[in-house]
């Protein structure tokens, strides 16, 4: 018998990285809103009381770049004036250019914005086709949020980091090991109230049926969690990809999701690999599916495709059923229907598990 355990992490949308992730996304999606056929690929780096706004983008519909950052960090909810990054008061200072020639190129003809390889993973662990450990690092983060933003405790902030170990055998999840949740709060609570209302409140109804008294729950393991956000941090896109996707459970290709537009197969590739995983999962061809695939930019055609099934079912019969599907990005994008303004749903909690996504469908 195969026992181990794994473990996944979870950011809320306060923390540094994902603060950039969300800013590019919101620009992608005014963009986009416009100009469907916008060509975007925003960068954000994030730091004390700075914002800065780089890439490339061809559109023509026009965005008011630094009302759309500071509206971003507002619903974040960073508009404190005594903190050195809030919503009025950071600097936006922008780098931005249009896309290059040589890569119109390609993409105009319906060819990939660059090379590169995507994976998509399914598992049947969750009703959701998500591996257990992201999907309850994933809850965790989101939980302290709703819970900032409704009130229940004065004291919490908007950053958050959250993981959860999970116990396997035979590659089944059979229980939680250890939760792990750092909260940024306010200076005057105890780390008694933090822990309690962490380990007695959020934990057990969010694990559910996970949650008993062999689960070890760690709090602010430093002793306190004051200085956060990128008031303390510097952040930058695309530094959250494992958490953005599998939880390090499935493999990743390397390339970032946020602030680019679908003509980017690190996007598209990425998120019609999830579909077609789903599909090999819901179809009965295997309990776990990963699907690879690769592109050279300007070409349409994707140069390989591959399925693994880790030995949980008919490899032969899912290679057969992934090779059906069309992987030239103008094919993906119109069946996921990609080019609308979606992505700011997808900045946080992940870009895979969330039913209204049609990738997920």
């Amino acid at each position: 018998m195969s026992i181990y355990t794994f473990s996944s992490e979870s950011v809320s949308e306060g923390h540094p990285d994902k603060v950039c992730d969300f800013i590019a996304d919101s620009i992608l999606d005014a963009h986009l809103a416009g100009d469907p056929a916008s060509r975007v690929a925003c960068e954000v780096l994030c730091k004390s009381g700075q914002v800065v706004l780089a890439g490339e983008i061809t559109s023509r519909t026009t965005v008011d770049y630094e009302r759309v950052a500071r509206q971003a960090i507002r619903e974040i909810g960073y508009t404190d004036p005594a903190e050195s990054f809030n919503a009025d008061g950071v600097k936006v200072i922008q780098f931005i250019s249009k896309q290059s020639g040589d890569i119109a190129m390609g993409v105009d003809t319906g060819g990939a914005g660059d090379q590169g390889i995507m994976f998509g993973y399914a598992s049947d662990e969750t009703p959701e086709l998500m591996p257990l450990p992201i999907q309850l690092a994933h809850r965790l983060s989101h939980r302290l949020a709703a819970g900032r933003k409704k009130g229940e405790r004065s004291w919490l902030r908007p950053d958050v980091k959250t993981q959860v170990s999970v116990r396997y055998e035979d590659h089944k999840p059979t229980r939680v090991d250890t939760v792990l949740v750092s909260t940024q709060h306010a200076a005057d609570v105890s780390q008694a109230d933090i822990r309690d209302y962490v380990a007695s409140c959020i934990a057990p109804e969010v694990l559910g049926k996970w949650f008993g008294p062999h689960v070890e729950v760690l709090v602010n393991p430093t002793g306190q969690f004051i200085e956060g956000g990128p008031s303390a941090d510097c952040g930058v896109t695309g530094r959250k990809i494992i958490v953005d996707s599998y939880g390090g459970m499935g493999r990743h290709g390397g390339g970032a999701f946020s602030g680019k537009d679908p003509s980017k197969v690190d996007r598209s590739g990425a998120y019609f690999g999830r579909f077609v995983a789903r599909q090999v999962v819901k179809n009965g061809f295997a309990k776990r599916a990963e699907v690879q695939v690769a592109y050279a930019i300007g070409r349409a055609e994707p140069v390989s495709v591959r399925v693994d099934t880790f030995g949980t079912g008919d490899w032969k019969a899912a290679e057969d059923f992934v090779r059906k599907f069309d992987y030239r990005p103008a094919a993906m994008i119109e069946r996921l229907s990609l080019r609308n303004p979606i992505y700011r749903k997808t900045t946080n909690y992940g870009h895979f598990g969330k039913p209204e996504l049609s990738w997920e469908q």
